[in-house]
């Protein structure tokens, strides 16, 4: 329980109408009493909508510490059936979350998925939610971070994004390892509670380059970031190949790997953890959490969609609103 007059709020962007998130937030809030004592939910969503998800409309009863904060539809969503017109509403759920994070209003956000092409197509142009935060944030550089659950998660973070292949290594430069290393060093520290956090760091090449045979990029750029990064106190070994990285023998004594790109790092992780997982934005000066799915349009309105991601994007949200209150 948070302490007198220090309740944490937490908002939580229901994403795409068509998909499984509004569901899903009813699934994982009826467990909110019991696991989340003491904290506030804003659900940011259409008000019909959850109820009709719910299956029954007071699916809030008896729960003083969840709300639903009305954002009308601007159509009605059929569950599984995207709709382009409802490309910004969705926009409008993450702006509200992030206004709200950014004023003090929410200690934390968390999002269900969303569709990229739906807000693209209602004329948006739209990368995704870390590219977003990011910009709406004013934040210069943001890393991705995915994790699993457990007394030591796996944890992955990438060095670039959302890129084609073809353009990641030019992405890859010494200050930007560097400032990335720095940026997962100190949100571990602060908002996750790791006093000296261990990094372990892929090369980009198969075997890690091969004494440059395989290419260069390690000898030109991320060793000497490496080397930068550790003359600034961050233990940051590597770099390593990546197809023999992820083993236990390796990982036992790492808090985080970081990866060159988000298909070298992610399948290992989401194989790991599929369905427990979540996805973390660092960097930010707000703090954001979220599933490691989509949003699962042929599940949607079924029933069967398994809110273990949402419920571990919650739990992470509300560990890391505390190590940051407290720090």
């Amino acid at each position: 329980m948070e302490p007198a007059g220090r309740v944490l709020s937490i908002a939580i962007t229901t994403g795409e109408p068509a998909g499984v998130g509004p569901e899903l937030t009813v699934a994982a809030l009826a467990q909110a009493a019991e696991r989340w004592p003491g904290v506030t939910f804003s659900v940011l969503a259409d008000r019909d909508l959850m109820t009709e998800r719910a299956g029954a409309s007071a699916w809030l009863s008896g729960s003083a510490l969840i709300e639903i904060e009305h954002h009308a539809l601007s159509v009605p969503a059929k569950a599984g059936t995207l709709d382009a017109a409802n490309g910004r509403y969705v926009l409008g759920l993450l702006d509200t979350a992030i206004d709200g994070a950014m004023s003090g209003r929410f200690d934390a956000i968390v999002t269900a998925p969303l569709q990229k092409s739906t807000i693209n197509d209602a004329g948006v142009p739209f990368t995704g939610h870390t590219e977003y935060l990011a910009e709406r944030t004013h934040t210069p550089r943001v890393v991705m971070m995915l994790a699993g659950s457990g007394e030591r998660p796996l944890r992955v973070a990438l060095a670039t994004t959302h890129l084609p292949l073809k353009d990641v290594s030019a992405a890859l430069t010494v200050d930007g390892i560097v400032d990335t290393l720095d940026i997962i060093h100190r949100d571990l520290k602060a908002m996750f509670g790791l006093p000296q956090p261990r990094i372990l760091v892929t090369g980009l090449n198969p075997h890690a380059g091969e004494n440059g045979y395989l290419g260069r990029e390690e000898i030109d750029v991320i060793t000497p970031a490496l080397v930068r990064a550790r003359e600034m106190g961050i233990d940051a070994p590597g770099p390593y190949p990546a197809d023999t990285l992820f083993q236990p023998r390796y990982l036992k004594d790492a808090d985080c790997v970081l990866a060159m790109f988000h298909d070298q790092g992610l399948p290992v992780l989401k194989y790991a953890t599929f369905g427990e997982g979540i996805n973390v934005t660092l960097g930010l000066p707000i703090i954001r959490t979220s599933v490691d799915h989509g949003t699962a349009l042929d599940l949607a309105g079924t029933g069967r969609a398994d809110a273990g991601s949402l419920i571990a994007a919650i739990d992470t949200a509300v560990a890391m609103a505390r190590h940051r209150r407290a720090a």
